[in-house]
């Protein structure tokens, strides 16, 4: 016979770990490289996603 796996429900802190940080406002940004120029405004642009909700915020230099 095989061996039997016990399923475990996963703890609520688990489920959302790191989202509570972006709820607050804290996000973890990073920098896109892929998208750098904005053809409407004509200018370089920065864009940063956060790693733990993908939310995606931008900032023209």
């Amino acid at each position: 016979m095989g061996d039997v796996v016990q399923f475990k429900r996963p703890k609520v802190a688990q489920l959302h770990k790191g989202n509570t940080l972006c709820r607050s406002g804290f996000h973890k940004w990073e920098i896109l490289k892929e998208k750098q120029f904005d053809v409407k405004q004509g200018k370089l642009i920065t864009v940063y996603q956060c790693t733990r909700c993908a939310k995606i915020k931008s900032k023209t230099l």
